[in-house]
């Protein structure tokens, strides 16, 4: 793997989450790469540029921290976290103004120079709940 492509890592999350720059996508994902993540399956920057501009709108000031990148043959692994705080539209339901914290792993196949493949794994759960307008009582279920 060349340093450029073993770069590409941390220039995904700089250059389309950090800078939100849209252009990125189409220039680090291949035309037809996959994207696994939470049993659904993308195909190419047709298929993300959705999920890109729902996230971008719900989390304007959304930032994602690099912490490890490993490399080994076409494969590169990403270990990062990820913090915002939920002011736009784009989950569904109205903004809360409540801020998240989460860690992800993205597994990424390079052929290319490009993003071909990739696995994703991250605490959306986590972030639903951190954002979610919670309850000022405490509703308790007897089993």
């Amino acid at each position: 793997m060349t340093e450029r492509e073993r770069s590409l890592g941390s220039r995904w999350f700089e250059e389309v989450w950090n800078q939100r720059r849209r252009d990125a996508i189409g220039e680090m994902l291949a035309p037809d790469a996959v994207l696994h993540e939470a049993g659904t399956d993308t195909i190419g920057p047709d298929g993300f540029y959705p999920f890109f501009d729902r996230l971008s709108a719900a989390f304007p000031d959304l930032r994602v921290t690099v912490h490890d990148t490993f490399a080994e043959h076409d494969r590169l692994c990403v270990r990062w976290s990820c913090s915002g705080r939920h002011t736009g539209e784009g989950l569904g339901f109205p903004p809360t103004g409540k801020s998240f914290d989460v860690t992800g792993i993205s597994i990424m196949r390079i052929a290319g120079g490009q993003l071909v493949e990739g696995w994703q794994n991250w605490d959306m759960l986590g972030m639903l709940e951190q954002i979610q307008e919670r309850s000022k009582s405490p509703t308790y279920v007897s089993v």
